[in-house]
């Protein structure tokens, strides 16, 4: 099975493809000139982050424009954090860019590193996972997160490593259910929301263990995040749209086959209208400022939900 990272940037690839030149050029050029002296990307603070350089460069990686001297620079600032503790949001963000660089540019983030640092990956992924099967944000953590465990299945297939008793996450997996056909991101919420959702749905996918009760509740409660914007919400007590969510909202519809259930015209209007004439996209409606991060799930949000 195609690994699930790999399989979403070639449809979002090909998506973006489909797009005129001149668009896709000015986007490029947005994060071209966000990439800092260090070679990393930053947020909206200013300061280089390996989250939003792995943004980045998956990025400029589907719109065809990682050039050589991005990646080179891009590579040098990921090295600068091979070592030392992070969180699972940065471990996966150099992990991904560094994937990124070697199948876009060629670049190995990890040449003179020990022939072994998978097997020092996988053994810090696992001081992560708790009791209930599922993994903590942090080694500090006691409650497991349904973002964070997608994020622990997408570094196992990264570095192409097995993962130890799968059904364990299965079993957190399906607990995190809430009775509004949604997903928790941690067990003491009540109610489900659109992106632990999409999180929860792509793990089980992963894991080939989705069931058809499980997919029948989602499709409807992600129909239902879905407003008068034409954007899905991040949940039920959030009136306003957002472009993450609507992104992964409109992904797991699409992945479950039922795209359809959804007014994808509405949406793809709502992604556009957050789209900035010099390139960059805003989160949502009420955002004054635009960030690689949101500019790549307006990206993503142009390519699918305009092509398919």
């Amino acid at each position: 099975m195609v690994p699930y990272l790999m399989a979403l940037t070639a449809r979002v690839s090909r998506g973006l493809a489909k797009l005129d030149d001149q668009r896709r050029r000015r986007h490029a050029k947005f994060f071209r000139a966000a990439q800092l002296a260090d070679g990393g990307f930053p947020g909206r603070d200013g300061c280089s982050d390996l989250y939003y350089t792995g943004f980045a460069l998956r990025s400029l990686a589907v719109l065809g424009e990682l050039d050589v001297d991005v990646a080179r620079a891009a590579a040098n600032f990921l090295r600068q954090h091979l070592t030392g503790r992070r969180s699972i949001i940065d471990f996966f963000s150099l992990i991904y860019g560094a994937a990124v660089l070697e199948s876009a540019a060629s670049v190995d983030v990890f040449e003179d590193q020990s022939p072994l640092w998978r097997e020092e990956v996988v053994r810090a992924l696992e001081m992560l996972r708790r009791d209930d099967g599922g993994y903590a944000k942090g080694v500090e953590g006691a409650a497991s997160s349904t973002y964070h465990t997608f994020l622990v299945l997408l570094c196992y297939e990264l570095i192409e490593h097995s993962l130890a008793d799968p059904e364990r996450v299965v079993d957190f997996l399906m607990s995190q259910r809430s009775d509004d056909g949604g997903f928790r991101e941690i067990r003491v919420q009540k109610r489900g929301a659109t992106n632990p959702t999409a999180a929860a749905v792509a793990s089980l996918k992963i894991l080939q263990a989705m069931e058809d009760t499980v997919q029948e509740d989602v499709v409807e409660f992600l129909v239902e995040m879905q407003n008068e914007e034409g954007g899905l919400r991040a949940n039920t007590r959030i009136p306003i749209a957002d472009l993450l969510s609507t992104f992964t909202g409109y992904l797991t519809l699409f992945d479950l086959e039922a795209a359809d259930q959804i007014d994808i015209v509405a949406a793809l209007r709502y992604a556009n209208s957050l789209e900035e004439p010099n390139g960059g996209y805003r989160g949502a409606a009420w955002d004054e400022g635009v960030d690689v991060e949101y500019t790549f799930y307006g990206l993503g949000c142009a390519a699918l939900l305009g092509t398919d």
